[in-house]
């Protein structure tokens, strides 16, 4: 399995220059109409790399503008048809038949059928691409409108796969050219992609759902201080921007903060080192992390208001388990941190004390000390490990904290704790993070490698479970069962420290509607079909 909503490598962000290229060389893109939006909003997730291709990880946890899917996810996160008319399971959960709409044309005229769903679904299956389906046996075309998955794994999850994955037209699909040139059956068309610029889309004419009040959207890819520039300028109508320009005054515009379930988190490295490698040859285990009261001493210690109000401008909220925020949470998992003597005690009873007067507890002849690292473009990581380290040090621990490339993290994760960010609608994240036998060095799959076996048996029952609510019971004992779980309040396997916000610059007549919940890389055009100008 693969992580649907965690880090993977970003694509390189576009430079200043070139964005604001992209608004020189175009006079439409200053003066747009009214019902045409010029917006900056790839400052998380970036221009895409192979494209607008849905098999390939367009789309994924957000809106893929080109491209139905199956089924949506309304703004309070609620199942809700989109191709989908309706859907059965079979009493072993083996089966899943899905009945789709009849009335639906691609963007080249030609019709969606049962046909297209299954050979998008194979098709990804086959490709390993961002949406996870290693769960697919196969999906089969049983008419023109409904089409049957059979699963290797009775996966009550496999709900949000269908959600997920945009459907391509079989007769236009290549893989190679798709992503640069994609056609689709959703509400807008592609234009045209100016590489390291912009991407243009324009209403599809022929959607067969609510007509968008924007005729023609422009996405350009610059960096934040590029974008916040030309905002500023009235070049553009909405721009995301950093935590830190949520206190900025503009003529004309708003600034609009969206609560997210996107969270950072730390993770732990279980083992200790012993000298063991991956399977690519890469050091597993952290002598310090590996012992439960470091961990521990952090996750009780460590004030998770104080770091959004320091590292993150107040734009955030305190996380503890990674989905607080979700069905599956579980609230009896959250406690009372900031705790520095309560930290302080847990230390010294597992044997950390400072004998020599630094300031920094030790063990024998092991000092509290590790490398935090964060990705180096991301701001509010480095922000958030600054922060760490300086909270850390009240407690004895030293933190250092070393910002490094994603190639870099990839290979010093096992054994060296890093700033992720989690956030989705699909606990199978849960499953992947934590179950002892997701483990897997090239998807990075409980790269702590966290082993339980009480929380194995929780996951495996939430994940087959064919009842939602039993479902999320389990999901919520697998964090604490009173006794154990992977939470701080048992095993302390991370430490969970803030759900991000998305913060956006807009012109102060742009009417967003409800937005949906923020995932990981934030979904603004989430609610597309609800904006116009006030």
């Amino acid at each position: 399995m693969s992580s649907p909503a965690a880090d993977s490598k970003p694509t390189e962000q576009t430079s200043q220059v070139a964005g604001e290229t992209a608004l020189q060389g175009s006079e439409e893109l200053s003066s747009p109409g009214s019902d045409e939006l010029v917006a900056a909003v790839g400052t998380h997730g970036g221009e895409p790399e192979t494209g607008f291709d849905p098999i390939s990880g367009w789309g994924y946890n957000h809106e893929p503008l080109v491209q139905s899917t199956l089924f949506k996810k309304d703004s309070e996160a609620n199942l809700i048809n989109d191709l989908a008319t309706d859907y059965t399971i079979s009493d072993d959960g083996l089966k899943w038949t899905v009945k789709i709409r009849s009335d639906v044309k691609f963007h080249d005229g030609e019709p969606l059928t049962a046909k297209d769903v299954a050979f998008t679904f194979n098709t990804a299956a086959d490709a390993s691409g961002s949406v996870d389906l290693s769960v697919l046996e196969k999906a089969t075309a049983v008419d023109d409108y409904t089409v049957e998955f059979n699963l290797n794994d009775p996966q009550s999850t496999f709900i949000n796969k269908l959600v997920a994955l945009g459907i391509v037209p079989e007769h236009a699909y290549n893989s190679e050219t798709y992503g640069s040139n994609p056609a689709g059956s959703g509400p807008y068309k592609f234009v045209q992609w100016d590489k390291g610029q912009q991407v243009i889309f324009e209403a599809n004419p022929d959607y067969y759902g609510q007509e968008p009040y924007f005729k023609k959207l422009t996405i350009l890819f610059m960096d934040s201080d590029a974008a916040f520039a030309a905002a500023k300028s009235g070049q553009i109508d909405l721009a995301e921007v950093p935590s830190t320009f949520a206190d900025q005054k503009v003529d004309g515009m708003k600034i609009v903060s969206l609560e997210s379930i996107d969270a950072r988190g730390i993770s732990f490295p279980m083992n200790p080192n012993t000298g063991e490698k991956t399977e690519n040859g890469y050091v597993i285990g952290n002598d310090v992390t590996s012992d439960p009261a470091i961990r521990k001493a952090l996750n009780i210690g460590i004030d998770r208001q104080a770091l959004v109000d320091g590292a993150l401008n107040g734009q955030g909220e305190e996380e503890f388990t990674g989905v607080d925020k979700l069905p599956w949470g579980n609230k009896e998992a959250i406690f009372e941190d900031g705790d520095i003597e309560g930290a302080k005690k847990i230390l010294a009873e597992g044997g950390w004390t400072d004998t020599d007067g630094d300031g920094i507890v030790e063990k024998s002849d092991l000092k509290a000390e590790f490398t935090l690292l964060y990705p180096a473009n991301a701001q509010e990581r480095q922000a958030l490990a600054v922060s760490m380290g300086e909270e850390a040090k009240k407690l004895g621990i030293n933190i250092k904290v070393e910002g490094k490339s994603w190639d870099e993290i990839y290979t010093l994760c096992y054994s060296t704790p890093n700033v992720w960010g989690y956030g989705s609608l699909d606990p199978t994240d849960i499953y992947l993070r934590y179950y002892s036998k997701s483990y897997d060095p090239s998807t990075r799959n409980n790269v702590i490698m966290y082993n339980n076996p009480a929380v194995d048996n929780y996951l495996r029952t939430a994940i087959t479970s064919p009842d939602q609510e039993a479902a999320n019971k389990n999901w919520q004992l697998a964090a604490w069962d009173g006794t154990t779980g992977f939470s701080a309040e048992g095993d302390a396997s991370w430490m969970w420290m803030a759900t991000i916000n998305y913060v956006y610059i807009m012109d102060e007549d742009l009417d967003i509607g409800t937005p949906k919940i923020q995932p990981h890389g934030a979904d603004i055009f989430g609610s597309i079909l609800e904006w116009k100008r006030a």
